[in-house]
C-alpha cells in the first residue's frame, strides 16, 4: 500500500520566473555576485499584469486611468516600468513623489494619496500633482496655501460606507456636506475632479455599496455646482498566491487536525495562526487567509465593473460612468507587482530540536519576507547548491528559522515539507515577495544589512541581472 503524500501548498509562479529558478546554476550564480539575502524583482511580469489590467478597462469604459501604487514596492525598476507604459503613479511620501518625478513622471500623471502633514501640503500646492484628500483639515489648508489663479486638483476620498469596517482613512459619510461647502466655496483654487474610495477588503458586495455611495455623493456635488469627472475606486485587487487551491485546502484540513491533537505535529510552538480551539472543534479565521483566494484582480475589476445597480435600472457601473462621463481610475499595487518578485535564502545550517523537529536556519529573518502577524502559505522552492546536488535523502517536513536572537523569528511556524532536507549551502527561494513583503517590515536588527535588490530581465531566452537601482527599461 503506497503511503499519503505529505500536505504541501504549491505556490502559483509566472512562466518566466519559474524558467529562471530552474535554469540549472543561475540562482547561484546570481547570488553568487550581489550575496544573499537578495529580493529580484521581474519587470517583464509586472508589464504583462498592467497590460491584462488595461484590457479590461478597456473593453467597458472610455476613459480611465491606471496609477501604480508605488508603496507596495520601492523597485525603481517598477516605477520605471510603469513611466514607459504611459500610466500613473499613485505616491505616499515625499520621497516616492521624488522617485516618480525622477523616473520621468509629469506631475499630471501623479496621484497624492494617503495622509499628508503641513509640510507635504505646502510642497504639493501649485506642484500640477492630483492630491488625493484624505480629511477636512487637509482640504482646508489646500484653499488656504492655493496660488490666485492657481487651481489645484483634488480628489475626495471617503469612507464610512454601510456594511464595511470603520477606517482611519478617508472622510467618513456623514462629513462629507461640509466638505462640499468647501469646494464649492473655493472653487477659483481647488479643482474638484471626483471622489474617491480604497477598501482593504476583498469582498465585492462591498465595493459595489462603496461604488454607488460615491454615485449618490456625485450627484449631490454637480447639485452644488461642481463638475466631478471621476470615479476613483482604489485598490486593494487580492493576488493568487496558490497553484492548486485543493492542495491548500487540504494542507489547511491536515493543520486543523493536528492543532486537535490528530495526527502529525504541524506546528511550531504550539502556534494556531489565529485559529482557535472550542467545543473540541476548531473555530475563527486563520491569519493566513489571504493565501486562499483564487480570484485574480483581473476578474474582480471585471466583476466589479460588470455588477449591475438596481437602484440605476440594473445597468452596470461601467455603463453609468461612461453615461456620465467619468473617468474610472484605480491605484492598484499588489495586483501589478503579483508574481512579479522573489526572495531567496541560504541555508546556513540544520539542526534537531528538543522535539524532534528538523529546524532549518536561514540567513534572513522573518520580516524580510513577509510581516510579523502573518504567515506565508506556500511552499518556498528548494535549490541545491552545486556541491549538495548528489544529496537526497527524501521528502522531509521541516521548520524554517531565521537569522535573529529571538525566538519568534520563524520564518515558517508551519510544518513545510522539502523534496529533501537542506544542507548548508543551499538555496530556498520564496515564491512571490513583491508586494508589500520586500519592504514594508523590513528592519536591520542585529546589524544585518538590508538584502540587494535585483532586477531581471530576460532577451532571447536569456536572463540578464543588476541592481535595481541601475535597472534601464527597454523598448521592445
Amino acid at each position: 500500500m503506497t503511503a499519503a503524500a505529505p500536505p504541501g501548498l504549491p505556490a502559483k509562479m509566472h512562466a518566466l520566473v519559474r524558467a529562471f529558478v530552474s535554469t540549472p546554476g543561475l540562482v547561484e550564480e546570481t547570488v553568487a555576485g550581489f550575496g544573499t539575502p537578495a529580493h529580484l524583482v521581474f519587470p517583464q511580469v509586472f508589464a504583462e499584469n498592467l497590460e491584462r489590467l488595461r484590457a479590461r478597462l478597456a473593453a467597458r469604459v472610455p476613459g480611465y486611468r491606471i496609477c501604480y501604487a508605488h508603496k507596495v514596492n520601492q523597485s525603481r525598476a517598477f516605477v520605471v516600468t510603469a513611466q514607459a507604459a504611459g500610466v500613473g503613479i499613485d505616491v505616499a511620501s515625499a520621497a516616492e513623489l521624488d522617485g516618480a518625478l525622477a523616473a520621468g513622471f509629469g506631475p499630471e500623471r501623479i496621484e497624492v494619496t494617503g495622509p499628508k502633514g503641513e509640510g507635504f501640503v505646502r510642497e504639493l500646492v501649485g506642484a500640477g500633482v492630483v492630491i488625493n484628500v484624505d480629511n477636512l483639515w487637509e482640504l482646508e489648508r489646500i484653499a488656504a496655501l492655493a496660488r490666485p489663479g492657481t487651481r489645484v486638483p483634488v480628489l475626495v476620498r471617503v469612507s464610512g460606507f454601510a456594511g464595511t469596517p470603520v477606517s482611519r482613512f478617508g472622510v467618513p459619510l456623514h462629513r462629507v456636506d461640509a466638505v462640499i461647502k468647501v469646494l464649492a466655496a473655493e472653487r477659483e483654487r481647488i479643482e474638484f475632479r471626483g471622489f474617491a474610495f480604497h477598501l482593504d477588503s476583498g469582498e465585492p458586495a462591498e465595493r459595489v455599496r462603496a461604488v454607488e455611495s460615491c454615485l449618490v455623493l456625485t450627484e449631490r456635488a454637480y447639485a452644488s455646482g461642481l463638475t466631478p469627472s471621476v470615479l476613483n475606486i482604489g485598490g486593494g485587487f487580492r493576488q493568487v498566491f496558490t497553484a492548486d487551491a485543493q492542495a491548500f485546502d487540504a494542507y489547511v484540513h491536515a493543520l486543523r487536525e493536528s492543532l486537535l491533537g490528530r495526527g502529525e505535529q504541524m506546528t511550531w510552538a504550539g502556534n494556531t495562526f489565529g485559529f482557535h480551539l472550542e467545543d473540541g472543534a476548531v473555530h475563527g479565521t486563520p491569519v493566513f487567509h489571504k493565501y486562499a483566494n483564487t480570484v485574480d484582480a483581473e476578474r474582480m475589476l471585471s466583476d466589479l465593473l460588470d455588477t449591475e445597480l438596481e437602484t440605476h435600472a440594473g445597468r452596470t457601473i461601467a455603463q453609468i460612468a461612461a453615461e456620465n462621463l467619468l473617468e474610472v481610475w484605480l491605484e492598484p499595487g499588489k495586483a501589478l507587482v503579483d508574481h512579479a518578485g522573489i526572495t531567496v535564502a541560504r541555508v546556513e545550517f540544520v539542526k534537531e530540536t528538543a522535539d524532534g523537529s528538523t529546524l532549518v536556519n536561514l540567513d534572513l529573518s522573518r520580516d524580510t519576507v513577509t510581516p510579523a502577524d502573518q504567515e506565508v502559505m506556500v511552499d518556498p522552492i528548494l535549490v541545491p547548491a552545486r556541491a549538495n546536488a548528489a544529496a537526497n535523502s527524501g521528502v522531509t517536513g521541516v521548520f524554517l528559522a531565521g537569522r535573529l536572537c529571538l525566538e519568534r523569528d520563524l520564518i515558517a511556524n508551519h510544518k513545510v515539507w522539502l523534496p529533501r532536507c537542506p544542507q548548508s549551502g543551499d538555496y530556498l527561494v520564496f515564491p512571490n515577495t513583491a508586494a508589500y513583503h520586500m519592504d514594508l517590515s523590513a528592519a536591520r536588527a542585529s546589524m544585518h544589512s538590508m538584502p540587494p535588490k535585483l532586477a531581471v530581465v530576460q532577451r532571447s531566452g536569456t536572463f540578464a541581472v543588476c541592481p535595481d537601482v541601475d535597472y534601464r527599461h527597454e523598448v521592445a
